[in-house]
């Protein structure tokens, strides 16, 4: 099912790349694999996939010794700053879910004091102005981009959305579109430190007009490992 699934995905994703001129190569497939069992994740990994998100720090630390040492984590859930520590030293490629210059803080200093020196983040923008969730309003996006750049340790490689549920694709392309004026503007002020290319934005229900709309990162789950059991 997993493989299947897996394929299904890919074929979309080039599809919309193919309809917007862009190379295949330009877009991440996130597996998001919260709830999922090993198995699951075992089976998409023996399928080609090395990229998994996971919202929770916990399903981090426990799934990563149980997968070839080869896969990369993405942190993707909201994240608070007691758990920067445990995010950092179970080998986290990125965090995608920076959303105040507190949290940006304790992940510099933690990436300091491992010695790291250009942590890739991602900062979250609520674009639809949803009560329900994190992230910065985009009148204020810059203004944070402008406050966590001179940290050390870590680097903004680009911003990050979740766009309101939908079972209308289209209807959330406009935030997709949003998302990466914000992206062209903040860079086109040739602040310090900051030249952002990432977009972590589209999901299972949306990720098409996502990637037609510049997504880099495209964080998927329910489309390849079937609706989430919690326990």
């Amino acid at each position: 099912m997993v493989s299947d699934n897996l394929k299904a995905v890919e074929e979309r994703i080039q599809a919309a790349c193919d309809r917007a001129g862009r190379e295949r190569s330009s877009v991440k497939l996130l597996c998001v694999t919260k709830t999922k069992p090993i198995n699951l994740l075992q089976e998409a990994y023996d399928a080609g996939q090395r990229e998994f998100g996971e919202n929770k720090v916990q399903e981090i630390v426990w799934k990563r010794p149980e997968l070839p040492a080869d896969v990369h984590w993405h942190m993707i859930g909201h994240l608070q700053t007691n758990k920067v520590k445990q995010v950092i030293e179970n080998g986290a490629v990125m965090i995608h879910s920076v959303d105040s210059l507190h949290l940006a803080k304790e992940i510099s200093k933690r990436c300091v004091n491992a010695g790291l020196t250009d942590y890739p983040i991602l900062i979250e923008v609520n674009v639809a102005n949803e009560e329900s969730k994190f992230g910065v309003l985009p009148d204020a996006c810059e203004a944070l981009v402008r406050e966590i750049a001179p940290l050390p340790g870590i680097r903004i490689a680009g911003l990050m959305t979740s766009a309101p549920y939908t079972e209308v694709p289209e209807t959330n392309r406009q935030y997709f579109r949003q998302l990466r004026q914000l992206l062209v503007d903040i860079n086109h002020k040739k602040i310090d430190n900051v030249q952002m290319y990432e977009l972590s934005m589209g999901m299972t229900g949306d990720f098409v007009p996502a990637v037609e709309e510049g997504a880099t990162i495209v964080r998927i789950g329910t489309g390849i490992f079937g609706e989430r059991h919690y326990s």
